[in-house]
């Protein structure tokens, strides 16, 4: 069903793209973790109950609460905003980052800064400290990194070519395929699944909406408004439901996660390491199973072509939330880990948030406009910013969530608003939203 029409012609792919020659490059993964079962490195043929198996490794125990980040951003010519910048110019202008974060860039160009898992403050003063010199240096270049969730002017244009990508945009197809691939850009955060990892995975989708609404971030396409507030989470709407919807909730976690990868429908087979054939029969992996021909490193491969607003891979992924603004986006990153990880905040956050689990396509639409999920979000950021502390943030980094609330959250009014009110172009400025 088509819910909207973005863009010129009318989130993002978990685009796993490592950096062109040149590129600045650090070995630490956003999470430090690796899924490296050995699922993923045989290449014996499988049955339904090793799907099982693999699903559970996905939600196996860890004790931890490690929070990792992924940070995408738009890059834009501050003096020719229409042009597509090369990712090798970015590259280029990209000094050696001092956190550690690693450097990547998704099909149109879009880069991303994934810094190392660790305690929140410690994840967070990293990667803000090589945002910092990222900007720093590309404003030196004459660019900017623009913190919405979908590109507000440009066509989508597709800079990496690469087997995985070709044969995900045929796939695809248009306008939303490109539009997925190379004009959208999200803040990811990974999360240990600690003792009870059936219970972060629920507190991750019941806040969905609320946090959805509450950082919506991309409203406009085209140079105007495109009526959601989260445009980014449009496109989503309008892909592959089969991969792309929220993982049904049954109680337990890893059968709905071994069904959700049985029933999404196959998007690519892997010829050799240069080749990848996409498949357009609308045919599912549990049709590709009973034919006894993929392994368990298709399946592997599998899992990492779905995009549920939440994954498993052996911690939980969020990937429901917008790009922010680069010197907000920290405030994203610790009311969602406080909902999440602190059992107080998330009793208090859930009972707010609970009535309003499914919403959402409205929560994208509307943001915080719909009272109820104002509501609901203001009594998710009252316990954010009580847990906080107890996760060891420091007081400025409390003094910024309270302040986003009292900015956005007290008066329903979501990061998206203040797009449309500033217009396509001056959201470029530094100090427009900082």
């Amino acid at each position: 069903m088509r819910h909207a029409t973005i863009g010129p012609t009318p989130p993002k792919a978990a685009a796993e793209a490592a950096p062109p020659p040149g590129a600045p490059t650090r070995d630490a993964s956003a999470t430090a973790y690796r899924n490296d079962t050995a699922a993923e490195r045989d290449d014996t043929p499988l049955n339904a109950s090793e799907v099982a198996a693999f699903a559970r490794r996905c939600f196996q125990p860890d004790g931890g609460d490690r929070v990792g980040v992924e940070l995408e951003f738009l890059v834009f010519d501050r003096t020719a905003v229409a042009r597509h910048v090369p990712l090798e110019e970015v590259a280029r202008a990209l000094p050696p980052l001092p956190g550690g974060s690693r450097v990547t860039f998704e099909p149109g160009g879009q880069l991303e800064l994934s810094g190392p898992a660790g305690p929140l403050p410690a994840a967070i003063d990293g990667l803000a400290a090589d945002v910092a010199v990222a900007r720093r240096a590309l404003a030196e270049a004459g660019l900017v990194l623009a913190g919405v969730g979908l590109d507000p002017v440009r066509l989508p244009r597709r800079q990496l070519r690469r087997p995985r990508y070709d044969a995900m945009a045929e796939f695809f197809g248009g306008p939303y395929g490109p539009l997925m691939m190379c004009s959208t850009a999200s803040i990811q955060v990974n999360l240990d699944l600690g003792e009870r990892p059936e219970t972060r995975w629920e507190r991750a989708h019941l806040l969905g909406p609320i946090l959805t609404a509450a950082f919506a971030n991309s409203p406009l396409s085209g140079g105007r408004p495109c009526g959601w507030m989260s445009g980014r989470q449009a496109v989503w709407e309008n892909l592959d439901a089969t991969r792309t919807v929220p993982v049904r909730g049954s109680g337990d976690p890893a059968a709905e996660w071994a069904d959700y990868l049985l029933d999404a429908r196959l998007m690519l087979v892997r010829e050799d390491a240069d080749r990848c054939r996409p498949v357009r029969d609308g045919s599912t992996f549990r049709d590709w199973l009973a034919t006894g021909e993929p392994t368990a490193a298709d399946l592997a491969y599998h899992a990492t072509t779905v995009f549920p607003p939440v994954r498993p891979r052996g911690w939980l992924e969020i990937r429901y939330l917008d790009a922010q603004h680069p010197a907000t986006w920290a405030v994203c990153v610790a009311v969602t880990c406080a909902l999440v990880a602190d059992d107080r905040a998330a009793d208090a956050a859930l009972a707010a948030a609970e009535p309003y689990r499914e919403l959402w396509q409205e929560a994208a639409r509307c943001g915080l406009a719909d009272p109820r999920l104002a509501r609901a979000a203001d009594d998710c950021f009252r316990a954010a910013i009580e847990a906080l502390p107890r996760l060891g943030a420091a007081p400025a980094l409390v003094g910024k969530v309270a302040a986003f609330a009292d900015r956005y959250v007290t008066p329903g009014r979501s990061p998206a608003a203040d797009l449309i009110d500033l217009g396509p172009e001056a959201w470029l400025t530094e100090g427009g939203r900082a």
